[in-house]
């Protein structure tokens, strides 16, 4: 029934220490220049390939060893990463998956694929689930082509293991050229159980931050900047119960970075010939990480972002955010090894591979950039964002406490002693024009592109779910993001991306939708508008219509968002068509827009893929209906 070229799994042997598994003692090694041989048990696994029209998908639980330690994984035929599916634009594609699993159900979503809806693989929207000893037969028609994922939509067990590559290749030449290609399929790993990780975090959300700001940290900024600063800094800081080192929930203390399967010691190698076009397609698949991603020596040429064509940039770096995909083009020439470089947001930690031209060599590893610190101006505060009082100041800007749980209160009203001062209070009308909306999102006549003040929904307010606000100006798309400003290389931004194509609907939105990503940092909840999943009414679109979301991070995260089923047509700073994705990346402090036609009828997931996130309420049903 298949056509395959699949090997059987293949793991790293076990080393004794998980920091040399990380890759640490072998980076230490690479600081020299030149090239350096790989350790011996570093021989590249191939990567199983399933081709055709017709596969067979078994999901089952599988023993690997990854850090030292063998762990119980949740994988497709054996293999983690699950197998690469490799498909065709235009054909119709079926897919038996059995469920091997002895006490759980399980699922697959097919990430970005445009499908029925009873196709998606999401338990209680499309189907049931698949249950322990059944199987469930998917099957649709491929309407597009690149470079996509796959992965469970069941729990934790993304996290455990089970998420694969796809491409489907086009019916027409692509606009570009290439001699060869790889998949680079970032993720993370723990050896915790994901549900016992999730309670951790339910528990003491700030556990992996090894970095908050120490009394040393203290007088050496008062030395900087004066002491009064400096206690307002803190001050806010104290305030929105966060401290600006606080990037990632989960990072490098307790994962282990993997390309392709492979810890940064495993040397997971690709192949080239020098003078040779190699296009790589980036798909990160990490459950709850964002990537930084270069290669030494390399310019990468970004071509297709989202599985989308757009115009040609080259950079030195980008970040990939979780379940976003890029394919870029590389050149090498001039050495025989390369490395492929990708530290985590928070300098914690990072997955490794090389470039070579045969197996067994490895080119100097770099060191993890300087760890970034959150600043105000990351949540709409300071010069980026271009209006309100300085850090220095000790104004909040426009991040805010509010509410009964840590609001900012009277004691908040005092300017320069770090108060956030009434300009920072909720709109007067914001329950008028959020309540005309109807339940389970806010609507507004500004436009998300305009200068018209933030609407915060009334769920927001007082809501023990919900520690702060933001008064985002606009999109910030030009900005590569915290850690990436000024490093000396070119880094892509949002702003850089353009499709190939124009709006593909051509219509203007026929009304505009507004959501708040709402958090409370110390008791690990996320939602939208202050509403999590469990509580929320779903978002309803009418079949046909063309509508704009408008998202604003209230929160002091990242959120990459996915809208299953529909495009997500990105709006520039001016509210024109800049470039389709399925999963957009939302920093702090950010009001981003983009379009989406609902020409899918059915229920749809709608969520923040940190796969924590979701599971901590950051999720939405969305209906599209015929109308009445």
């Amino acid at each position: 029934m298949t056509d395959t070229r699949s090997f059987p799994p293949s793991f790293p042997a076990a080393l004794s220490r998980r920091r040399f598994v990380q890759g640490l003692a072998f980076a230490g090694l690479a600081g020299g220049s030149g090239l350096l041989r790989a350790p011996a048990f570093a021989s590249p696994a191939a990567t199983g390939v399933l081709t055709g029209t017709k596969f067979d998908l078994d999901i089952g639980a599988t023993t690997v060893n990854i850090t030292g330690q063998p762990r119980q994984a949740i994988t497709v035929n054996g293999r983690l990463p699950a197998p690469l599916l490799r498909w065709r634009e235009g054909d119709t594609v079926t897919l038996r998956v059995a469920n091997r699993l002895a006490d759980a159900p399980t699922s697959i979503h097919w990430h970005g694929i445009l499908l029925p809806a009873n196709m998606d693989g999401v338990p209680g929207m499309s189907f049931d689930g698949i249950a322990p000893g059944e199987s469930w037969l998917y099957r649709f028609t491929l309407r597009q082509s690149g470079t996509y994922w796959y992965h469970s939509h069941s729990m934790f067990q993304e996290q455990a293991g089970l998420y694969g590559a796809i491409i489907v290749d086009p019916m027409q030449p692509p606009p570009y050229r290439y001699d060869r290609e790889h998949v680079l399929l970032l993720s993370d790993w723990t050896d915790l159980e994901p549900a016992a990780l999730f309670r951790r975090l339910k528990k003491a959300p700030s556990y992996d931050n090894y970095y908050k700001r120490t009394v040393g940290d203290f007088a050496r900024d008062v030395g900087e900047d004066g002491l009064r600063a400096t206690l307002a800094d803190r001050g806010m800081w104290g305030r929105m119960r966060m401290t600006p080192s606080d990037l990632s929930d989960v990072n490098g203390h307790t994962y282990t970075y993997l390309l392709n399967g492979q810890p940064p010691a495993g040397n997971w190698t690709g192949l080239f010939r020098p003078g040779e076009k190699v296009l790589l397609r980036l798909v990160n698949a990490g459950a709850m990480t964002y990537f930084d991603v270069r290669i030494p020596g390399l310019k990468m040429t970004v071509v297709a972002a989202d599985g989308q064509y757009v115009h040609p940039v080259t950079v030195d770096e980008l970040r990939i955010g979780a379940a976003e995909t890029y394919d870029v083009i590389v050149e090498p020439s001039g050495q025989d090894a390369y490395t492929i470089f990708a530290q985590d947001m928070g300098r914690t930690g990072f997955a490794r591979g090389t470039l070579a031209v045969r197996h067994g060599l490895a080119a100097p590893v770099p060191a993890n950039d300087p760890r970034p610190l959150l600043t105000m101006e990351d949540m709409a505060h300071g010069a980026h964002a271009g209006h309100g009082p300085s850090t220095a100041e000790g104004g909040c800007g426009a991040m805010m406490k509010h509410g009964g749980e840590g609001g900012c209160g009277a004691a908040m009203a005092h300017g320069a002693e770090g108060g956030c001062g009434a300009a920072m209070s909720p709109p007067a009308d914001a329950s008028h024009a959020a309540t005309a909306a109807g339940p389970g999102h806010s609507m507004h006549a500004a436009s998300s592109h305009g200068a018209g003040a933030v609407v915060h929904p009334p769920s927001e307010r007082g809501n023990p779910l919900v520690d702060m606000q933001s008064s985002p100006t606009g999109p910030r798309l030009d900005d590569p993001g915290i850690g990436l400003r000024g490093n000396g290389r070119r880094v892509l931004a949002y702003a850089d991306l353009r499709s190939l194509f124009d709006d593909p609907d051509g219509r203007e939105p026929g009304r505009e939708v507004q959501l708040h990503l709402t958090g409370h940092m110390e008791k690990f909840a996320w939602s939208f508008d202050g509403i999590p999943f469990s509580s929320a009414e779903p978002l309803r679109l009418n079949y046909g219509e063309r509508m704009r979301i408008v998202l604003v991070n209230d929160t002091m995260m990242q959120h990459p968002i996915h809208l299953h089923g529909l495009w997500s047509d990105l709006e520039d700073a001016d509210g024109a068509f800049q470039v389709r994705k399925h999963t957009i990346d939302m920093p702090p402090g950010t009001r981003r827009s983009y379009r989406v036609r609902a020409d899918a009828l059915g229920r749809w997931a709608y969520h923040c893929h940190l796969l924590y996130h979701m599971e901590a309420g950051m999720m939405r049903e969305v209906r599209v209906e015929e109308r009445a």
